[in-house]
């Protein structure tokens, strides 16, 4: 069974615990947007059937688009007036007005195809990002969640797939078509009269000016606006799983003003990001359509002296506001844009992080694991210079019951981390059976050891699919000798469902003590060579941990047993009682030699029992 993440007494960023997660927003900077989109680019890419149909669509509805001007401007010209006689050539005419007719029908068809494809291929990109973003996040070391806020990468996960999903659907089908439209309508309107074309073109220079200002000002507020985002989610996911510790220490008002105060940011972020996308629109607009008077007065003039007709003019103006219109939608779309880039950046940068290394190549399998464990001279810090473990030495024989323990901060939990190989050690060797374990793949390495956590994880789903998490092919029968086993029976048949009953999250619908019994029996069902036990019976009663303590007895027979302890009453029958103090094994021995020894076992027994008679 693999086992999970484990979790100390002194919790993230104690003493012998890994480092305190962060969202380090003070020192990320904006990375190439330039690189992040040829990156997006790829992943619409593998979605190229329908990206090809998109763009077939797409060259449809510009090529509608474009004829209709023309259309427009045959319609006007067939409408004269000579010798100050109005003449209209009303078949010429109604044949140019049915044309126009079915090309705006045919338009809104396409149109139409255009939004179901765009939908189609935003879903099939975010659902790929998705999946690659999940499949590298469950292959990311124990250290980078330990130094990551876990609301900020939901936030990644949820609202930044999200936004990149909405400016797929809603912009891809305008650049394409922006593309296209400018070519073409520049090709007709040089077709029409080239120095008028030239005179519209004016205006395309400030444009470009303009729009790489405003990009280079406005492109920090969107990617801090993400990331602020992503500091608000990881702050309420805390409060939300830490509630009761809040409540109970009458912490509600200084939650409030916390999550008040980051909101207040993200507010005052937001408006200046907002601000400026939408100032690029009306800038654009206003350029558009000076642009446009330009033309009229130049067209005019060229009319008068019969270098085009009035119709020309008419299609020569809603060419030229075809031209500008892909740039306007653009610099109107650029809020989205930015925000979609932004959190594409963060996507990528979690796609992007190292996997955990895993370089085994050994035949190291776990049913053949004797359970020879052997520690030597292993030096350990979480963080670079704070070493927890200073040249520790350990030797734990097959079958053997060996209790660790140690003050707050000594280091036993880290023990297990570098054991199951959540960290690495920093030098000296870890063996199981006489084999390095860099050189045991992980996936074997893990199958071979059990692990109770102090903090018990439990999965939503019946309490049948969480014990069976130990053991996925397991029987019913296999998951209820286990739960007996486990002493976990007796309240699960209570239950008007019984093993069928559904858990909430966390487990939460169950009291602690259950949840620990859960979890016992989840060790039991996967039957490991390895055993990890994390004060596995802390958070029950005395009379459910004397049950717990027979079922362990049974459990740990012949069966390397590591376990955790801060009872010392609980590792009283251990093989051997480990004492870890300074990051070294101080003491070594049974208990009652330990109690004759008189030192870190002796003080730490008569700090627990002192008034009591042992």
């Amino acid at each position: 069974m693999p086992p999970m993440p484990p979790m100390g007494p002194k919790g993230p960023g104690g003493p012998g615990g890994p480092p305190g997660r962060h969202s380090r927003i003070n020192g990320e900077k904006p990375k190439n947007g330039k690189k992040t989109l040829a990156k997006l680019l790829r992943y619409i890419g593998r979605s190229k059937y329908i990206f090809f149909a998109l763009m077939a669509v797409m060259l449809i509805i510009t090529g509608l688009n474009l004829a209709a001007p023309s259309i427009q401007q045959r319609a006007i010209d067939f409408i004269t007036i000579t010798e100050k006689r109005l003449n209209v050539d009303l078949g010429g005419l109604g044949r140019s007005l049915v044309l126009l007719g079915v090309v705006y029908a045919a338009s809104s068809v396409f149109t139409y195809l255009q939004g179901i494809l765009s939908a189609k291929l935003s879903q099939y990109t975010v659902k790929t990002m998705r999946r690659d973003l999940f499949d590298n996040l469950v292959h990311l070391p124990i250290k980078y969640f330990d130094t990551h806020r876990h609301g900020d990468l939901m936030s990644r996960m949820t609202n930044d797939v999200e936004n990149i999903s909405t400016t797929i659907s809603q912009s891809i089908g305008s650049l394409i078509s922006g593309v296209l439209t400018v070519l073409g309508s520049f090709a007709i309107m040089m077709f029409y009269s080239p120095l008028l074309t030239l005179i519209s073109l004016s205006t395309i220079f400030l444009t470009i000016i303009v729009s790489s200002v405003m990009t280079k000002f406005m492109r920090k507020y969107f990617m801090q606006q993400q990331i602020l985002l992503g500091r608000i989610n990881g702050h309420v996911e805390e409060m939300v799983t830490g509630y009761r510790t809040v409540v109970a220490y009458s912490k509600e008002q200084d939650a409030i003003d916390e999550f008040s105060s980051m909101n207040d940011e993200l507010r005052r972020c937001g408006i200046r990001a907002q601000i400026c996308g939408g100032v690029m629109g009306p800038l654009m607009n206003c350029i558009s359509n000076f642009g446009f008077v330009l033309i009229a007065a130049f067209g005019g003039w060229f009319t008068m002296r019969g270098m085009i007709t009035v119709g020309t003019i008419q299609a020569f103006i809603l060419y030229s506001k075809q031209f500008s219109r892909p740039i306007n939608e653009i610099a109107n779309q650029y809020a989205n844009i930015q925000t979609a880039i932004a959190g594409a950046e963060r996507i990528f940068e979690v796609m992007e992080a190292e996997h955990e290394t895993d370089n085994g190549t050994s035949c190291f399998t776990a049913k053949n694991v004797k359970g020879d464990i052997c520690f030597k001279d292993v030096v350990f810090g979480y963080e670079e210079g704070k070493t927890v473990l200073k040249g520790l030495d350990l030797d734990v024989k097959r079958g053997q019951k060996i209790a660790i323990v140690g003050a707050t901060g000594s280091g036993k939990t880290t023990v297990v981390n570098l054991l199951t190989r959540f960290y690495d050690i920093d030098s000296g060797s870890i063996t199981v059976d006489g084999v390095p374990i860099t050189d045991i793949r992980m996936a074997e390495l893990r199958r071979s050891i059990a692990i109770v956590l102090q903090d018990t994880v439990l999965f939503s789903g019946t309490i049948e699919d969480n014990i069976r998490y130990g053991k996925e092919n397991a029987s019913t029968e296999e998951v209820k000798a286990a739960a007996a086993h486990a002493n976990a029976d007796e309240f699960i048949e209570r239950l008007p469902e019984g093993y069928a009953a559904q858990l909430s999250e966390g487990g939460s619908n169950l009291s602690q003590g259950q949840r620990q019994l859960l979890a016992i029996a989840r060790a039991v069902l996967a039957d490991p060579p390895i055993l990890i036990l994390d004060e596995a019976t802390s958070s029950v009663d005395t009379r459910t941990e004397m049950h717990i303590q027979s079922a362990m007895v049974a459990l740990m027979k012949n069966r390397t047993s590591l376990i955790i302890a801060h009872r010392l009453s609980t590792i009283r029958d251990a093989d051997k009682i480990v004492v870890i103090d300074g990051g070294r094994v101080a003491e070594m021995g049974s208990h009652d030699e330990l109690i004759a020894l008189g030192g870190c076992y002796y003080k730490l027994y008569q700090t627990q029992f002192a008034g009591n008679k042992t």
